[in-house]
C-alpha cells in the first residue's frame, strides 16, 4: 500500500522534516500537535487554552483525510508537568466523550517552542 501525505490547511504547518499526517490504507498516523494556531502562533500560558489547540489542530489533521475525533483509537499526550494533568485530561474528555481512544501519557523535560502540551494519535479511517 502506498503512503498518502496528508496536510491541512486549517492547522499549523510542520515545523520541520515531517508531514502532518500519513495515512497508510486505512489507518491515519497524525504528527503530535503542539498549541501552535495555523498561523503558527504560541498559544500561551493556560494550558488549558494549550490542549484545546492542540485537539483543534489534530481535528483538522484528521478531517483533512476525510475522518473525525471518533475514529481515533489511541493517542500519546506529552506534557512538561504532570500536575497539569487533570486539567488536561478535563479539556481532552471534552473532545473524547464517553468512547475514548486508548491513551499513554507521558512527562517530559521539554516540548517544542515551549509548549506545555503535545498530543499525536492514530485513527481508523475504515467503514
Amino acid at each position: 500500500m502506498p503512503k498518502q501525505i496528508i496536510a491541512a490547511s486549517t492547522a499549523p504547518a510542520a515545523v520541520g522534516p515531517y508531514s502532518q499526517a500519513v495515512r497508510v490504507g486505512d489507518l491515519l498516523f497524525c504528527a503530535g500537535q503542539i498549541p501552535l494556531t495555523p498561523a503558527g502562533e504560541l498559544v500561551g500560558g493556560d494550558i488549558a487554552a494549550q490542549t484545546r489547540q492542540v485537539l483543534t489542530n489534530l481535528a483538522a489533521v484528521v478531517a483533512a483525510a476525510g475522518g473525525s475525533l471518533a475514529q481515533v483509537v489511541k493517542t500519546t499526550v506529552y506534557c512538561v508537568d504532570l500536575a497539569d494533568f487533570p486539567t488536561i485530561n478535563a479539556v481532552y474528555a471534552e473532545f473524547f466523550g464517553d468512547q475514548p481512544p486508548a491513551r499513554a501519557t507521558v512527562q517530559v523535560a521539554a516540548l517544542p517552542r515551549s509548549a506545555g502540551v503535545e498530543i499525536e494519535a492514530v485513527v481508523w479511517l475504515g467503514a
